[in-house]
């Protein structure tokens, strides 16, 4: 029994050793499908350009959503890739690039990723393509930059008008993400959160199933909601999102996104609508559609399509739909016919339904429209 004691003060060291070696593996095993952009001030931006050997029509650029990196973006990426350049990243504080220094508002994110484009050689004009939190991202470049924009697509995004201060409801579950993305970045440095994800993602999930059961109903339902999201994304992703989640960088990127949350609705209900381009909004078919006046909002050339057997990862449920607004968009914007290209995965046959709204603001019929 006196071995045991023993051992027991040593538990810590011997977790931060494993998470160290592990970070270590992770870098040698993955960095090497992207490349890392110098952006100054000692800071280095995670970056996949995939079709740079295109030599027409705009650049495609991936926004992801709040917590999420490039990784989400993967098969519709590649698929993209085939017909023009594709670039996803990830941001500040997420995936393989450094911590943020500033607050994650959406135009403090505009800014970061025009200096990433302009220092990782990307040229425009773009095509700017934004999931959840990403489409503000995104609705904020397009606004603060014009010139450097064609097109909008915007993926379900972020609807500031459900988050505090405008709807003080959510304010306590907003708090308690900080507070566990805090328990969270304590966890990994100790490698507990390395071993939970790995053993979800890579192994049998006994661990990770013993963790979410610790932390009752609330653990039980994230694993479900985890487990879920990420079986969407291919399996060879499934490790570099495990990185990701082991480490404490990660834990401390959510948590400045979340802290930043007051400030981005704040931010979103004076921001300007974007004018002079076309735009595209794929609702979710589990959402109620955006009405004409929140369209207006938004822009004035806003086109609503509905991805009828979605969630709120659409580019993950229907990936086929996404692929195909964003080819008709490059189509449109460069004014050269795109050939539809297969479907980043076989998926049941899918259609848009677009949406027309009535002067008043509630959605009318839909129209069916189908998909290439």
């Amino acid at each position: 029994m006196v071995w045991l004691f023993l051992l027991i003060p040593a538990l810590p060291a011997v977790g931060m050793l494993y998470q160290w070696m592990g970070a270590l593996n992770d870098r040698r095993r993955f960095l090497g499908l992207g490349r890392l952009v110098d952006v100054g001030d000692g800071r280095r931006i995670y970056v996949s350009d995939m079709g740079r050997e295109m030599e027409s029509g705009p650049t495609v650029i991936f926004e992801s959503g709040i917590a999420a990196t490039s990784q989400n973006w993967l098969r519709v990426q590649e698929a993209v890739a085939r017909f023009t350049r594709a670039v996803s990243y990830d941001r500040d504080g997420l995936g393989w690039s450094s911590a943020c220094v500033c607050e994650r508002t959406p135009s403090n994110i505009a800014r970061e990723l025009r200096e990433l484009l302009q220092r990782a050689e990307v040229p425009g004009p773009y095509v700017l393509v934004g999931h959840s939190f990403g489409g503000l991202v995104v609705r904020r470049y397009a606004a603060m930059y014009p010139d450097e924009v064609e097109g909008v697509v915007l993926v379900d995004p972020m609807r500031t008008e459900e988050w505090p201060p405008v709807n003080e409801r959510q304010r306590a579950l907003l708090e308690r993400g900080i507070r566990m993305a805090g328990y969270g970045t304590q966890v990994a440095r100790f490698g507990l959160a390395r071993l939970a994800t790995t053993s979800l993602l890579c192994r049998s999930g006994k661990a990770s199933r013993a963790f979410s059961r610790a932390a009752g109903n609330a653990g039980i339902h994230v694993m479900q909601r985890i487990t879920c999201e990420v079986g969407k994304m291919p399996r060879a992703v499934w490790p570099i999102v495990a990185a990701h989640w082991a480490s404490p960088k990660y834990y401390q990127g959510l948590a400045a996104h979340l802290e930043a949350v007051t400030a981005t609705v704040t931010e979103m209900q004076r921001a300007e609508a974007i004018g002079g381009m076309p735009v595209v909004l794929l609702t979710p078919g589990t959402a109620e559609p955006l009405s004409s006046d929140r369209l207006r909002r938004i822009g004035p050339e806003v086109r609503q399509v509905i991805a009828e057997k979605s969630g709120h990862w659409v580019h993950l449920d229907e990936p086929e739909l996404v692929l195909e607004a964003i080819r008709s968009m490059v189509e449109q914007v460069s004014r050269t016919q795109v050939p539809p290209v297969a479907s980043p995965y076989h998926a049941e046959a899918g259609v848009l339904r677009e949406v027309d709204s009535d002067p008043e603001g509630a959605p009318a019929n839909a129209v069916p429209i189908p998909v290439s």
